[in-house]
């Protein structure tokens, strides 16, 4: 709807207003004819341009009649006040001037009229223009009444194309954000890995555990202890292959014997040693000891003896004297052992010489450090030291063998040894062959047989060992068979007890401990019955004391014969 203003109407008159120009919302701003003034003037406006500015009416049209109205105008940028005078602007030259101008005369858009031309229009009065009351604008473009007219510049105005100074704070923002949510996820990501090695390495040590106590034997459910009827049936039915070594020392004298059995059924192996006080049952039915039993009956009467001991069903003997055992050393290219003492060189002149073997760890031994190593036996050592190094010499004999059957055969047959006819050449390759392959897996371990000191076995050593490792049955000879001999020392050193010991049981002697008395200086040989008279000789003789010192009286205990060593008692090597 075009709210123009009718000047005619509401009692206005109808040259009271004319136009004079548009304000900056482009509306058509009027103002007051003076009242001498009866006729509307024509605008020129180019000359006009000259005189008060310019002003512009996009709705006169062409062809407008002389006195007609031009529609009235909304003046909102002046607030009510006289709006400023910009002039009439006719753009199409059509309005008729004052003054005589014809009707319909050329139109001069550019001003080109000259100043002095008279165009018929009065001098402008200074006067006060009007904002006609009851016009009213659009309805998007009012303003509250009571609400102040703001004033805009533009300079206030912001356009997106214009960079933000808070921009770059935007984007620090964002690289913040990203890089602390980049480092809480490398942190999860580290604190998982942490866990997983965490659990691997527990599962390792739980495994590495179990997997010990299954090897030693200690896992409940399993160990030999907790064995019930049929497992103990099973460990007894498992094929095992034994041999018997017996080392010949043939420059300080004695022996020394161990079992190696190669369980085909676990596929293990085990070095059993055999202390020289095991009590055997001799050919005669008579008890005797193992390193009396090597010496008297040979291999054949030992083997048969400790079959009948130890359950077992021993397949060969292998006789290995020490200048074998050098050879045999020399020919796997040495061994290493962890040695547990210094061995003075055998064929040192002076005393302080350097040791021939050295005490320490993964220690080189060629067979001539190698032999003096497995017969040392320190003063006042027990045999069971010596037996022990004996046992770790065949170890590493073990590990440096060939696995290979041909190449150990090879091995044995350079040796040039006779062996006993019931192990050849072959069979004793082929055997060591397959423990090398074990021991180099660490699957062969070392145990010694605990005999007690009457050279009896006890129910451990027949549970731990004869029935677990040796798959036999313990049955040690009846003490009744042997002559029981108790041993007082009063000598003032404690190791003849050990050495007197040793000699008895070779001798064939049941070994009584009688304790430690008073120092005296000679020793004392006593029987109860006379029946036992022959024996205390015997026993007498054995130990190296003269026949004076046998005398009937007490003796302690259950034994049948009673020692006193005195200080004229001279331990033999043993």
């Amino acid at each position: 709807m075009n709210d123009r203003y009718d000047a005619g109407s509401a009692g206005y008159g109808a040259d009271q207003y004319e136009l004079v120009g548009y304000d900056e919302y482009g509306q058509p701003v009027y103002r007051q004819v003076p009242p001498q003034q009866t006729q509307q003037q024509t605008y020129d406006p180019y000359t006009q341009q000259h005189q008060q500015g310019y002003g512009y009416d996009p709705y006169a049209q062409q062809g407008q009649q002389q006195g007609q109205q031009p529609p009235p105008a909304y003046d909102y940028g002046t607030g009510g006040q006289p709006a400023p005078d910009y002039g009439s602007y006719d753009p199409y030259g059509t309005a008729t001037h004052q003054g005589g101008a014809a009707q319909g005369a050329p139109h001069d858009p550019y001003g080109q009229t000259a100043a002095g031309t008279t165009t018929g229009r009065q001098p402008r009065v200074a006067e006060q223009t009007a904002h006609i009351p009851q016009q009213a604008g659009p309805d998007h473009d009012r303003e509250a009444p009571d609400e102040p007219q703001r004033d805009y510049h533009t300079e206030q105005f912001a356009f997106v194309e214009e960079p933000d100074a808070n921009s770059e704070d935007v984007i620090d923002w964002l690289k913040f954000t990203e890089n602390r949510t980049e480092r809480r996820e490398e942190a999860r990501r580290r604190a998982r890995g942490r866990i997983v090695a965490l659990v691997v390495v527990l599962a390792l040590v739980v495994a590495g555990g179990v997997g010990y106590l299954w090897y030693a034997g200690k896992l409940p459910g399993l160990s030999s202890e907790d064995s019930k009827a049929g497992t103990a049936t099973a460990a007894g039915a498992q094929k095992r292959d034994v041999i018997v070594v017996h080392l010949h020392d043939t420059r300080g004298g004695g022996t020394s014997t161990a079992l190696l059995v190669d369980n085909t059924t676990t596929e293990r192996g085990t070095t059993v040693l055999v202390p020289n006080s095991l009590a055997l049952t001799s050919d005669d039915g008579t008890t005797t000891t193992l390193a009396k039993s090597v010496e008297d009956d040979g291999s054949d009467g030992t083997r048969d003896a400790l079959d009948t001991v130890l359950g077992t069903d021993i397949e060969g003997t292998w006789r290995l004297d020490t200048p074998y055992l050098q050879n045999l050393v020399d020919l796997v290219g040495n061994i290493d052992v962890d040695t547990d003492a210094e061995v003075p060189d055998p064929a040192a002149k002076k005393k302080g010489e350097a040791p021939l073997v050295n005490k320490g760890r993964d220690q080189t031994l060629s067979g001539k450090m190698a032999v003096a190593y497995a017969t040392y036996r320190a003063p006042g050592e027990a045999q069971n030291a010596q037996l022990e190094r004996f046992g770790q010499v065949m170890q590493g004999v073990l590990r440096k063998m060939s696995s290979d059957p041909q190449a150990a055969t090879t091995t044995i047959q350079t040796l040039a040894q006779i062996l006993d006819p019931s192990l050849t050449d072959k069979d004793l390759g082929t055997f060591l062959a397959g423990l090398s392959d074990l021991a180099k897996g660490g699957d062969v371990k070392t145990d010694l047989l605990p005999v007690q000191n009457d050279g009896t076995l006890s129910a451990q050593a027949s549970a731990r060992v004869v029935k677990n490792v040796l798959g036999g049955t313990a049955k040690s000879p009846d003490k009744d068979a042997a002559v029981s001999v108790s041993v007082q020392n009063a000598t003032g050193v404690k190791d003849n007890t050990e050495k007197a010991r040793v000699v008895l049981l070779n001798g064939g002697f049941t070994f009584l401990e009688g304790g430690t008395g008073t120092a005296r200086t000679t020793s004392q040989v006593v029987y109860a019955d006379a029946a036992d008279k022959a024996n205390a000789a015997e026993v007498a003789k054995t130990l190296g004391l003269s026949a004076g010192s046998v005398s009937k009286g007490k003796t302690s205990g259950s034994a049948d014969v009673s020692v006193v060593l005195g200080q004229d008692y001279k331990p033999s090597a043993g």
